[in-house]
């Protein structure tokens, strides 16, 4: 009897306890109905992520890797022009450091109807010991590149410049040529802003 009466109190005082729940209809969990809200807001968040994924590779018809994402700007530039385009826009000229970062660049040159563009690699002067390559961001050239037969059999040595073709391969260029050329921006600053700056400027 103890048992039955404070059972009863706590249905009449409304407290969430079992014999509330089990007195008051309409109270238990419609899980159910939950189950199907989140289903659904995994959906939306799916059709999200290809909205985005949209954006990214057919609007603003960027290209990207783990760490990096790759834009070609159809602007023709000389060599310094195109740099400091990228620089303003929060990235780089494109630097292809690997065999796999270059194939990714030269079909994005082909694709896009192009045969060559600049990129982030240039000559530098050692006085009387001759010349070596740099890429953008001041580091020396080593481990991988991609220079035509032409360039090996005959290098270019008046030229400072760099230009990838779309067959994947590097030639020297004149630094004063205008032709378009990629960009690379790091994910962790377009994170901070960078992405913002790379849509506006390239609309």
């Amino acid at each position: 009897m103890i048992f039955d009466s404070s059972a009863g109190d706590k249905g009449d005082k409304g407290v969430d306890g079992p014999a509330g729940l089990k007195g008051k209809p309409g109270t238990m969990c419609d899980c159910g109905r939950y189950r199907k809200v989140v289903g659904q807001l995994d959906i939306n968040v799916g059709k999200l992520g290809n909205a985005v994924k949209f954006v990214k590779n057919v609007v603003l018809g960027l290209r990207e890797t783990e760490e990096r994402y790759y834009l070609l700007v159809k602007e023709p530039k000389r060599f310094r022009e195109a740099s400091m385009n990228c620089k303003l826009r929060g990235g780089t000229l494109a630097m292809p450091k690997s065999t796999n970062i270059n194939r990714l660049m030269a079909d994005y040159v082909s694709q896009a109807g192009l045969t060559r563009v600049y990129i982030g690699v240039q000559t530098q002067t050692k006085g009387m010991d001759g010349s070596s390559h740099i890429y953008a961001d001041s580091t020396p050239l080593q481990g991988f590149a991609s220079w035509s037969q032409e360039e090996e059999l005959q290098p270019n040595t008046n030229s400072s410049c760099v230009e990838l073709l779309s067959t994947g391969t590097w030639a020297h260029v004149e630094c004063e040529a205008t032709m378009f050329f990629i960009c690379e921006f790091p994910k962790s600053r377009r994170r901070r802003g960078g992405r913002e700056a790379v849509a506006s400027s390239s609309s």
